[in-house]
């Protein structure tokens, strides 16, 4: 059973849809939007993602009964489009604070990966709702490996919490955690937050010191990150001192 999150401050009263097996939480959260007008922080979560994607379509692997793979509905109704990013942001930091809870420390790596050392133990799905010149809707769809010990090669580098511990953690404990965090990150998304919410993204970002490998259309070179531009561009500076600017999936972190 999962406790309900404190979401006090909020007027609304979240609901959680659970489901044995689901394609999408994120597609299930749009079906039940269109049916009825849910509040906000409701969640929608399955014990197995059969079709979990990332962003720009990359897939994300998850073992039934052993990870966090749920979507939460976000209303940042007077964030402006241009800032949309900063729902990413919080999301990135509230997902950081929380395994922070757990004594596992992790950076994200631009846009919104969740990494420790070189592997990755969660990803991060944001899909917005524009009306007017606002968001509507924000759906967070998040996968955190928590349980599962074993991956297929095709997985990529990904380790979970208890790789990383060797604890068994309650999902359920795990997950309100979570929610708490994304509820004290999101609650007052507004531009008098933004520089809270930059300095705690900064901290967190991968490479944010020093020189490092990248990889572009043209080619690897080595640059250090600049800064990350409200709307989520990547500007990186060379060696030579020109600077480099980037849309998702437009330039690759080297391994190093």
């Amino acid at each position: 059973m999962i406790k309900q999150a404190d979401t006090e401050g909020s007027k609304k009263t979240p609901r959680i849809f659970s489901f044995d097996s689901l394609p999408s939480t994120n597609d299930k959260m749009k079906e039940l939007l269109a049916e009825e007008e849910l509040p906000e922080y409701t969640i929608v979560i399955t014990d197995h993602q059969t079709s979990g994607r990332g962003q720009e379509g990359n897939s994300w692997e998850s073992e039934k009964g052993k990870n966090l793979t749920f979507s939460i509905l976000l209303r940042p109704e007077h964030l402006e489009p241009q800032y949309q990013f900063y729902i990413s942001k919080a999301v990135s930091v509230a997902i950081t604070e929380t395994l922070a809870l757990y004594g596992i420390d992790t950076e994200i790596k631009w846009p919104n990966d969740i990494y420790t050392g070189n592997k990755k133990i969660a990803g991060i799905l944001i899909e917005n709702e524009l009306m007017g010149n606002f968001i509507s809707s924000s759906i967070a769809g998040i996968g955190l490996n928590v349980n599962q010990t074993s991956f297929s090669e095709k997985a990529g580098n990904p380790v979970s919490m208890q790789n990383i511990t060797g604890v068994k953690y309650d999902l359920s404990k795990v997950l309100n955690d979570l929610v708490n965090e994304m509820v004290r990150f999101c609650i007052n998304l507004t531009e008098d937050e933004f520089q809270q919410l930059d300095e705690r993204y900064e901290y967190r970002l991968m490479r944010r010191t020093g020189f490092h490998k990248y990889r572009d259309a043209k080619g690897e070179f080595l640059a250090k990150i600049k800064r990350i531009e409200p709307m989520g561009m990547l500007l990186l500076t060379d060696t030579e001192g020109k600077e480099r600017r980037y849309g998702f999936k437009e330039v690759e972190f080297v391994q190093e």
